[in-house]
């Protein structure tokens, strides 16, 4: 029973946390597909050959904030971000 559970929580001194569902932009395969042209080869040989992006979600003093930058893979040198506070297209867009 529930209330059994929580009366010997209690008798013991444990708490429960509870956590925040995390955030996901989508669920399922939505619009298409970009094809594999990296093929997992994440070193370039020369300046501006591979350039990649992602957005990564930061919590900072209770707030999301979401980066989406713009690297070179030859020297892991960030070449253009956006920071903003929700996961949209414009987000990716002012970036570009």
């Amino acid at each position: 029973n529930h209330k059994t559970v929580q009366r010997l929580m209690k008798e013991m001194g444990l708490k429960s946390l509870v956590r925040m569902k995390k955030y996901r932009s989508y669920k399922g395969s939505v619009g298409k597909i970009a094809p594999n042209i990296l093929s997992r080869k994440f070193v370039a040989s020369n300046p501006n050959e591979k350039w990649v992006t992602d957005i990564t979600e930061f919590h900072l003093f209770g707030e999301k904030l979401y980066l989406s930058p713009v690297l070179d893979l030859f020297n892991g040198e960030i070449i253009a971000y956006n920071i903003q506070s929700r996961p949209t297209y414009k987000l990716v867009s002012i970036m570009l």
